[in-house]
């Protein structure tokens, strides 16, 4: 194992393949909101980033339009749309092989924690991370740099966190990491765009999961 003790993992567009689940539920949420959008490609968006934070950018909606938004998302997120989900390929022997390597993995989403657990737990890959940290279902700890924050405290790593490592497919991964005074790498397997990961200025970006643990190991 090189310099990274411990590796962050971001859930959505990093590990799983979660857009249709996603899309769908916003697409409903604004449909009833009197915004309707017919292209779920323009929903992407919202794959990544503070739900309430892309629903006030994507439809101007104030901040209590945002929090009702949410309501009517997650009415169809929680029955359907959470499992409207797969795992890229080649994730789980990534995550055995940093495993057996001695690495200490965790989660760190912006999607509240109850839904990190339920949608890893679904597909058997809770077993290899220490911690799964998200966001509060009231908003609270909803911000990249924070959701750092919380998993660097429960791992216990606050103070070695130059040897702690984030892992993420956006723009907002990479920030929030270097806002926790951390590195990240890109990954180019999900839902942000080659011209914002390049202008976010990862260490690194890689094409696949096993150039992750060619670089750790």
């Amino acid at each position: 194992m090189k310099k990274y003790k411990a590796i962050l993992f971001d859930l959505d567009g990093t590990l799983t393949e979660s857009g249709i689940g996603i899309t769908k539920s916003v697409q409903q949420a604004l449909e009833r909101m009197g915004k309707p959008e017919p292209d779920l490609e323009k929903l992407r968006v919202f794959v990544g980033p503070p739900l309430k934070e892309q629903f006030m950018k994507y439809a101007g909606f104030t901040a209590d339009e945002a929090e009702q938004a949410i309501k009517l998302y997650r009415e169809r997120y929680t029955t359907v749309g959470l499992f409207e989900n797969a795992v890229y390929d080649g994730i789980e022997d990534m995550l055995k092989s940093l495993k057996e390597a001695g690495c200490v993995l965790a989660v760190a989403s912006s999607k509240p924690e109850v839904f990190v657990k339920q949608i890893l737990e679904h597909f058997h890959l809770d077993h290899y991370f220490t911690e799964m940290v998200g966001s509060e279902l009231d908003g609270g700890r909803s911000r990249k740099s924070e959701v750092v924050e919380e998993a660097l405290l429960r791992l216990g790593v606050k103070d070695d966190r130059e040897h702690v490592l984030m892992v993420g497919d956006k723009e907002h991964d990479v920030f929030g990491a270097r806002e926790a005074g951390m590195n990240c790498v890109a990954v180019t397997w999900g839902y942000g765009t080659a011209d914002e990961l390049a202008e976010s200025h990862p260490m690194l970006t890689i094409d696949y999961p096993d150039q992750l643990v060619k670089y750790l190991i």
